[in-house]
């Protein structure tokens, strides 16, 4: 279900009529036994009571594998759903999202595979886009949170990695990008986290709308941090509360009006 359809048995992979494979998917996405007549209706909207019935019964014929459903093919009276021994993959990643939006700490970076694929991308019927966006704003939530999680327990690398598989998927998400630029200032890389930044905001000001200013926050003032381009030319950001900077903290200026400067841990001559 995850990026493409696919349905194996006994490791084979089982071939299946296009609309016997609707049927499969929307069962996986509906573990619940589903009454025959909401199924038809979701699968051939404005297609005929009776006509999408008949599809319906024709796309169960063709699933012809055992165990693989739970009711009869042939009794319209039953209900249908896959059987409980049946794996998906969605099922997977849906007990993923639950464990890693629990209060635990991560010691450790987690398997992230199942949070890195959209439900059947390329499927454009209304029910399955409905399900897709609302897996994917949970998959997203969940790698933000496995990142800051990670970020939390000084492993920067693994959490940058698992923020931008969140970016990729999002690129004008706020979330993800304060979770990436977060891990990268935490790691030391300033440089990775000002071009994100950037980045950013560029794409809100091409394709989204204005500028947001609720990362400024992450980054200190200084004089000598890296100009930034703006609607209005360059500018400097400015000065906010911010995350601390491994071994650098802005030094005061030596007479009022000078700029600060960023500089290594220890005394400030002049401070």
């Amino acid at each position: 279900m995850l990026g493409s359809f696919g349905l194996t048995s006994d490791g084979t992979t089982v071939p299946l009529s296009v609309d016997s494979r609707r049927v499969v998917a929307y069962l996986a996405v509906h573990r619940r036994p589903q009454p025959r007549a909401g199924l038809a209706a979701d699968l051939w909207p404005g297609v005929p009571a009776e006509a999408a019935h008949r599809l319906l019964a024709e796309a169960l014929t063709g699933i012809d594998v055992p165990g693989l459903l739970v009711g009869d093919p042939a009794v319209e009276a039953d209900p249908v759903a896959l059987a409980d021994e049946v794996e998906v993959d969605l099922s997977d990643a849906m007990l993923l999202v639950r464990a890693f939006n629990g209060g635990g700490r991560l010691t450790e970076r987690p398997a992230v595979d199942l949070l890195s694929e959209d439900i059947l991308p390329a499927w454009t019927s209304p029910w399955i886009a409905v399900e897709r966006e609302r897996f994917r704003q949970l998959r997203l939530a969940a790698l933000e949170e496995v990142s800051l999680k990670l970020t939390a327990a000084g492993l920067f690398a693994d959490a940058a990695e698992i923020a931008e598989i969140a970016v990729a998927a999002a690129p004008s998400r706020e979330s993800a990008r304060r979770a990436l630029i977060e891990a990268l200032l935490a790691k030391g890389d300033v440089v990775e986290a000002v071009a994100q930044y950037d980045a950013f905001q560029e794409l809100l000001r091409t394709s989204v709308g204005p500028e947001s200013a609720g990362l400024e926050g992450l980054f200190p003032f200084a004089g000598a941090w890296p100009m930034r381009p703006s609607m209005g030319g360059f500018r400097r950001p400015v000065q906010r509360s911010a995350v601390v900077l491994p071994g650098l903290r802005a030094a005061r200026p030596a007479t009022p009006g000078a700029p600060r400067r960023l500089v290594s841990g220890g005394s400030v001559p002049g401070r």
